[in-house]
């Protein structure tokens, strides 16, 4: 049963997420504040945690950050905060999604669904290590690219991007991320990198490039790899 932990101080809206996640036979926890959250994480290690930014006692991104110290749990963030600014701060401290409220129980109930079914995904990768789209294929020990049965000949850095990418699949990546994990620390402003190099990626490997199926950009905010 996959474990979930509900951090939020709005009652109305905790017993919303808890009767419709126990209706679909998910085990819930729920936090009203961060020090709560904190406690409750470390003693039940849950396998999504829902978090509020807003919280009475911390800002909700110190939240993720003392989550980020020792699990890789699927983070997603509920806040009434719509401004690309707290988006970025929140996925820069390790969140793996963003839900702006008010939102629809289904759309989140898709969206917990996904981050679940990413973990799956992603210790199934890690098994592998061959990840497959309807275009191309990815071999990451052997770090080949193939596309229509040919060799895709990427350079080093376009390599290490798509390898960013493609380990974390459906997950939103920021723009300060994937600049810090490619390029390093000194470079994370330095979007221009980004653009340039997502645009290589895709002239090889999306048939339209202008209409990308699997190296999707969130304006604003980072990249995202879709099977």
């Amino acid at each position: 049963m996959t474990r979930v932990l509900v951090v939020e101080d709005e009652p109305q809206l905790v017993r919303a997420l808890v009767i419709n996640l126990r209706a679909r036979a998910y085990d819930v926890d729920a936090a009203a504040d961060g020090a709560t959250a904190l406690r409750l994480a470390a003693a039940h290690h849950p396998d999504v945690v829902l978090l509020d930014l807003g919280l009475p006692d911390m800002d909700g991104v110190e939240v993720i950050k003392g989550l980020r110290g020792w699990t890789r749990s699927p983070i997603l963030v509920l806040s009434a905060r719509q401004t690309s600014e707290e988006k970025v701060r929140a996925l820069d401290a390790g969140a793996d999604d963003y839900v702006t409220k008010p939102f629809s129980m289904d759309e989140l109930l898709a969206r917990l669904r996904a981050a679940v079914r990413r973990t799956e995904e992603a210790d199934t990768t890690d098994a592998t290590a061959i990840v497959t789209t309807d275009e191309f294929t990815v071999d990451l020990i052997a770090k080949r690219v193939r596309r229509g049965g040919n060799d895709v000949r990427l350079t080093p850095t376009e390599w290490h991007l798509l390898e960013v990418l493609i380990r974390h699949p459906s997950r939103l990546i920021s723009q300060k991320q994937l600049l810090q994990e490619v390029w390093g620390p000194a470079y994370q402003t330095e979007t221009n990198y980004l653009r340039v190099y997502m645009a290589q990626l895709r002239r090889k490997l999306e048939p339209d490039p202008s209409r990308p199926r699997h190296l999707i950009t969130e304006p604003g905010m980072g990249y995202r790899f879709e099977k």
